[in-house]
């Protein structure tokens, strides 16, 4: 007996002979009265964002779309369109695939920390700092890194101050930027210094905009895009095919016979 598969079912968008909508608005007049940044909320929300969160989204975007090529994604990129000159998209497509829990990733655990952290504190009730102290002492038992805090490069992140600035002076700053700000605090006093990194800011940022915490990754990714593109373009047109040579210590066994 034939089976047919159930229709696929879609509330993003879709289109006729003569119209293309996304999430009700056509396209035509989203191309003509908004911009990419709106067009991204829109895509994700369902709605077209304030001014205010347009701003912070959009300098969310600007804020991880590079940071030089030695960047995993960046490298990757980079070193795929060097051996495949034929497919940008290949080559792009690597940088993506870098992206992961230690870079790019952090965003999506820190939501979920900083989620949790203020729902104790509304819950119980206690204080932000009691909720950060308990799950400082919570991540520390199991043993794990306390994401969103630290940066391999920077010792202090210069994005984070800004962005924060700009959430206070839209008014839309929040119990995820308050948080993250008492667990820099705490932990610079319990532990050692380390700066709210940018995927701790637009954690906080993200939260107190209503985001899910999957798009703490996701975002990283449609920023980075843009990265990634110049990177591969920059391979491409001023860099020699196979240029990318990693210099590799060899520490494995000498020369030696079969039997």
């Amino acid at each position: 007996m034939k089976r047919f598969m159930d229709a696929w079912r879609s509330a993003i968008a879709t289109s006729d002979a003569t119209h293309i909508w996304i999430r009700g608005y056509d396209v035509t007049a989203l191309m003509s009265r908004a911009g990419f940044t709106e067009t991204i909320f829109l895509l994700h929300r369902g709605r077209l964002p304030s001014d205010g969160e347009r701003r912070l989204l959009d300098a969310i975007l600007v804020g991880v779309a590079d940071h030089g090529a030695g960047a995993p994604s960046c490298a990757a990129a980079r070193l795929a369109a060097s051996g495949n000159r034929q497919s940008p998209s290949a080559a792009i497509a690597a940088g993506i695939l870098a992206i992961g829990d230690e870079h790019g990733g952090a965003g999506s655990a820190c939501m979920e920390m900083i989620a949790a952290g203020v729902e104790l504190a509304c819950k119980e009730p206690t204080s932000i700092e009691d909720s950060v102290r308990r799950t400082i002492n919570d991540w520390r038992a199991r043993k794990r890194r306390l994401p969103g805090l630290g940066h391999r490069v920077h010792s202090v992140d210069p994005r984070t101050a800004t962005l924060f600035a700009m959430a206070r002076e839209t008014g839309l700053a929040g119990q995820g930027i308050v948080f993250m700000e008492a667990l820099e605090r705490q932990v610079r006093e319990r532990i050692k210094p380390l700066p709210i990194n940018i995927d701790g800011a637009l954690a906080a940022v993200l939260y107190d905009l209503g985001f899910p915490a999957s798009f703490g990754k996701l975002v990283f990714i449609i920023g980075r895009v843009a990265g990634l593109t110049a990177e591969v373009a920059e391979e491409l047109t001023r860099e020699r095919p196979m240029r990318i040579r990693i210099p590799v210590t060899y520490d494995g066994d000498p020369p030696r016979e079969i039997g």
